[in-house]
């Protein structure tokens, strides 16, 4: 069996042709057959010997006229099939989509521009309970350290009592020589250094030295 790969092609292209027309409206869509070859149009075939696939309604065309920005084409094309009120339903109906269209991007700015202010005033609301929060914090540490001052203050100064340093007391000859001779009669000479004598704190603030 012979598979036959133009006409599975031109098959093929013809149902692209179908749909494009279902999505770009307003094209007659013609099988053209010359000198063998097989061709699809949108334009009648020459000498009319073809075959009209798709034919395109009057709304179709005025709407595809209007869609390219050519409106006097459109016109034309109503008045010379006596089509003016629906030239005019097609123009009102461009218009409400125009509309229609305007309308939803205005929407969609303000929903933007409503997203973008909900947002700033959010930033607002956390940047002031931030600045409450150390502000708070300043607050109690400034409270413990008035407190930790006044403790400081009320606590009884402790004054060390003095030390002094005074000589190593003379000594009377032939009182202490039992104590401290050096054995052969004789009397050692007191130390040089003076003898280090502490203070004694008392109540009431008093020293005893």
């Amino acid at each position: 069996m012979k598979v036959r790969p133009n006409r599975i092609s031109l098959s093929c292209l013809a149902l692209l042709l179908l749909a494009a027309a279902g999505t770009a409206g307003a094209q007659n869509i013609y099988k053209c057959t010359v000198g063998g070859q097989v061709s699809y149009t949108d334009h009648p075939c020459p000498q009319g010997n073809g075959e009209l696939l798709h034919q395109a309604d009057d709304t179709e065309v005025i709407d595809r006229y209007l869609r390219l920005g050519q409106d006097k084409l459109a016109k034309s094309y109503a008045d010379s099939h006596h089509l003016e009120a629906l030239y005019q339903q097609r123009i009102e109906a461009r218009q409400q989509a125009q509309d229609e269209k305007e309308q939803r991007q205005a929407d969609e700015a303000y929903a933007a521009q409503q997203r973008a202010e909900q947002e700033r005033q959010q930033a607002l609301v956390d940047e002031a309970a931030e600045r409450n929060r150390l502000q708070g914090e300043n607050e109690v540490l400034r409270q413990q350290n008035d407190a930790y001052q006044d403790q400081l203050q009320q606590q009884p100064a402790y004054n060390p009592p003095p030390a002094y340093w005074v000589p190593y007391p003379n000594r009377r000859p032939g009182r202490d020589h039992d104590h401290h001779g050096d054995g052969d009669g004789h009397h050692r000479p007191p130390p040089k250094e003076p003898v280090f004598h502490p203070c004694k704190q008392l109540a009431g603030g008093r020293v005893q030295c």
